[in-house]
C-alpha cells in the first residue's frame, strides 16, 4: 500500500441518539448518512482506489458500498479496525462512557468486558501493519471516530489524549505509507507504555 484514505462512516441510526454501539452488526445508515456517503463518493471520484476496507459494523460497510459505487475494487472486512469495545456502556448514552473514560487511565479496561484504550491502540496498530502489507496501492478504509482520531494524531507522532476530538462523518483523510508507518509505530509504542497526552 502506498496511500491510505481514511473516512469515518456516514451518519448512522445510533448517532441520532448519541448511543454507544460497538457490537456487530449494529444499526445501518440513516437517510442523512446515505446522503453523506454519496457525497463521499463524489469527493473520491478521481481517486484510483483498488481496495475498500470496512469493519464488522454495518454502518461502515454501507458507507463503503455507497462510496465505491460501481467500482470493481476488492473489498475486505478488517475486524482489527472495529470500534473500541464499550463493555457495560453498550447501548447506553455516549456521555456516560465519556464520563468514565475521561477519569480512567488508558490501561484500564472498560467495565463489563470492554476494552482499554491501550488495547484498542495495539489493535489499530496491527490493522495498519496489515494494510501496509497489501499489494494494492490506494486503499479506502471506512472506520469509526476514535480509531481514526488515534491514527491521524499518531501519524504526526502524537500520543492519544483522554478526550478525543471527534472525526466528521464521511470526510476523507489521505495518508501516505510513511505516515501510516509512523502511526503504527506510535500507537504500538503508546500501547506498551500508555500515558495520555496533555
Amino acid at each position: 500500500m502506498r496511500r491510505l484514505i481514511l473516512a469515518r462512516h456516514a451518519h448512522a441510526a445510533a448517532n441520532a441518539g448519541d448511543t454507544v454501539s460497538s457490537l456487530p452488526p449494529g444499526e445501518g445508515l440513516s437517510p442523512r448518512g446515505r446522503k453523506e456517503a454519496l457525497a463521499l463518493r463524489r469527493a473520491l471520484a478521481g481517486e484510483p482506489i483498488e481496495l475498500g476496507v470496512a469493519t464488522e459494523l454495518l454502518r461502515t460497510q454501507e458507507t463503503l458500498d455507497l462510496a465505491l459505487g460501481g467500482r470493481s475494487a476488492a473489498r475486505l472486512v478488517l475486524p482489527l479496525l472495529n470500534e473500541i469495545r464499550f463493555g457495560c456502556f453498550e447501548g447506553g448514552p455516549l456521555d456516560d462512557y465519556r464520563e468514565w473514560a475521561w477519569a480512567a487511565e488508558p490501561h484500564v479496561a472498560c467495565p463489563g468486558g470492554g476494552e482499554s484504550r491501550a488495547e484498542a491502540a495495539a489493535r489499530y496498530a496491527a490493522a495498519l501493519e496489515t494494510l501496509l502489507e497489501r499489494a494494492e496501492e490506494t486503499v479506502l478504509a471506512v472506520g469509526h471516530s476514535l480509531p481514526i482520531r488515534y491514527v491521524l494524531d499518531a501519524a504526526d507522532g502524537r500520543f492519544p489524549s483522554a478526550r478525543v476530538v471527534r472525526v466528521e462523518h464521511a470526510a476523507p483523510f489521505v495518508l501516505d505509507a510513511g505516515q501510516v508507518e509512523t502511526a503504527a509505530a506510535t500507537l504500538r509504542a503508546w500501547s506498551e507504555a500508555p500515558r495520555f497526552a496533555a
